[in-house]
């Protein structure tokens, strides 16, 4: 029985490659999908048995739980800006991250920037400006992609994450936050989805795909 089925068009037809969502995978499927091959490839969301499985044959990114061999050249493109609220949210802006600079797509990050301290944002906003998509990861009340919208031309990515305690619901408060902005221009993925931000910004920026 043929239990892996690499989908190797799926870039050509939507920019984006497959990549393998850890959960499942036994080490020997693993093995079969990074060993051997020319090929970029991407695995996120791996236990610490499975980062151990994939050492020799990948980098491994601990943070974010993710591996990537192969990885794309740099594109000569102004960095997408990765920020987050607390370092709480740092791990899912690291999957982000880590997805976009495998896809030769450059980052740059700015960690615990929240509104609760909001001068540190205005801080850093002169780096913003260039930016052509930004990522914004925010968890208890979701409050920052709405506030670095109105301060920015570019799209932005909100990123709700699943912290928080009590009425901030693993996430859910954080994610009604954010799509229920009042600053135009903010588009949602789900909890804790860093992959989905880059998969996002991905588009947005176009993508150089392999013949």
């Amino acid at each position: 029985m043929k239990h892996i089925r690499w989908d190797k068009d799926r870039e050509s037809r939507t920019g984006v490659p497959e990549v393998v969502f850890g959960p499942g995978k036994t080490a020997a499927h693993l093995r079969d999908l990074f060993e051997n091959t020319d090929e970029l490839r991407i695995a996120s969301r791996l236990s610490e048995e499975q980062m151990n499985v994939l050492r020799d044959v990948a980098t491994i990114h601990a943070e974010p739980r993710m591996a990537v061999r192969n990885p794309r050249a740099m594109r000569n493109i102004p960095p997408v800006p990765v920020i987050t609220a607390g370092t709480a949210d740092i791990p899912v802006a690291l999957e982000a991250a880590t997805t976009l600079e495998a896809m030769g797509v450059p980052t740059e990050t700015h960690f615990d920037v929240g509104v609760a301290g909001i001068h540190r944002l205005q801080s850093v906003l002169p780096e913003l400006a260039v930016a052509r998509v930004c990522i914004v990861v925010a968890g208890m009340d979701g409050a920052l992609p709405a506030v670095v919208a109105g301060l920015l031309r570019a799209p932005v990515i909100g990123v709700p994450t699943s912290v928080g305690t009590g009425v901030a619901q693993g996430g859910l408060v954080a994610l009604n936050t954010m799509l229920a902005s009042c600053s135009p221009g903010v588009a949602v993925v789900n909890i804790d989805n860093g992959f989905g931000a880059a998969c996002v910004a991905l588009k947005i920026l176009g993508t150089e795909t392999p013949d």
